[in-house]
């Protein structure tokens, strides 16, 4: 049996940067949901920062939605 470690450490890799990338995007969607929560007690309004978030959330859905498309095909 022999492993292909070049194999290997690109799948590690790009799992890696895959992961930091989709928690990355969430955690903007995050903030900008809370950005939006802090407006509306000051007042105002924050309609970009929940369309920035709604855009990050929508990002991280499909970015997962492909990932199941390649699994199953």
């Amino acid at each position: 049996m022999s492993i292909d470690w070049a194999a290997l450490g690109s799948v590690f890799g790009v799992s890696l940067v895959a992961t930091v990338a989709l928690v990355g995007l969430f955690t903007l969607g995050i903030v900008g949901l809370s950005r939006q929560e802090r407006a509306t007690a000051e007042g105002g309004s924050a309609a970009f920062a929940v369309t920035g978030a709604y855009a990050c959330f929508a990002a991280c859905a499909a970015a997962v939605a492909y990932g199941i498309y390649l699994i199953v095909a």
